[in-house]
């Protein structure tokens, strides 16, 4: 659904739904199955009667019938719609940690599940944020959170109508892209990426658009050394994210200035 489509929407599953909680999301309701395991509920009521949350225990086809087609574990949650972020909320986060910002640009990913284990990834790794084109993209739903196992709740997502304009909005910012790519000269291992950053995660089976591509300021590959020549995008997605990572931590200052780019690259080149 879109935030014009309903102002609604349900969360399933028992780590969405009890993250949810934790994360003060809205919710309005929770039904929980009669048959479900006490023992795993128990945290969600526990948490749901210090909120104030209404609890109802009912059928499981009544869940299957709210959550269709989402495996909500005896759990479904009605919350208020996603609020998603500014872009300027992401930058300011990382600021107020005293660190570099570590942002993912995703190109067009429009299946959910690859969505929501990006999101689990980008929230285990530090990302500060995640953004996302308004259109032909998946967007903040009940099985993208489910899949996320909750991380969708912690992870500030922006939703942008031009994803060209915003990369140039970064560069303002002072924010390096960097564009992964199949057909990139440099791998991954080279690279720097210890600078202000954005990753851009391309389509799962185009990859990024020519006009995203083109807006990086250096594009990289990983090394394929099978007879297949690409990686699921959420796979490909968390090996980047922990190359960042693993930089960041080397280094010993994980707000280690674009100076270190600027003898790399420049985007005057």
């Amino acid at each position: 659904m879109t935030e014009q489509e309903n102002q609604e929407e349900w969360i399933a599953g028992k780590h969405p739904v009890l993250e949810a909680l934790r994360s003060g999301r809205e919710i309005n309701k929770i039904w929980i199955a009669d048959n479900a395991q006490k023992n795993l509920t128990l945290p969600i009521v526990n948490e749901a009667k210090k909120l104030g949350i209404i609890v109802q225990f009912v059928d499981k086809r009544k869940l299957d019938q709210m959550a269709a087609g989402v495996q909500h574990q005896g759990v479904v949650a009605q919350a208020a719609a996603y609020r998603y972020a500014e872009v300027d909320e992401i930058i300011a986060l990382a600021r107020s940690k005293g660190e570099e910002p570590f942002l993912l640009l995703l190109d067009e990913i429009e299946d959910p599940h690859n969505l929501g284990s990006i999101l689990r990834t980008a929230e285990c790794t530090g990302v500060h944020g995640v953004i996302i084109p308004k259109r032909r993209s998946a967007s903040l739903t009940a099985t993208v959170s489910k899949t996320s196992a909750g991380a969708a709740e912690h992870v500030l997502v922006a939703r942008v109508t031009n994803l060209a304009q915003t990369i140039e909005r970064l560069k303002e910012d002072g924010i390096w892209i960097a564009g992964a790519d199949v057909a990139a000269k440099q791998d991954v291992y080279k690279s720097n990426f210890n600078m202000p950053l954005a990753v851009v995660i391309g389509n799962e089976s185009k990859g990024m658009g020519r006009l995203i591509r083109e807006k990086c300021d250096f594009l990289v590959k990983l090394p394929m050394l099978g007879k297949l020549n690409s990686l699921n995008a959420s796979v490909a997605a968390g090996v980047l994210m922990y190359e960042v990572v693993r930089q960041r931590l080397g280094s010993g200052n994980s707000s280690a200035a674009k100076s270190g780019a600027d003898s790399a690259m420049s985007r005057s080149e």
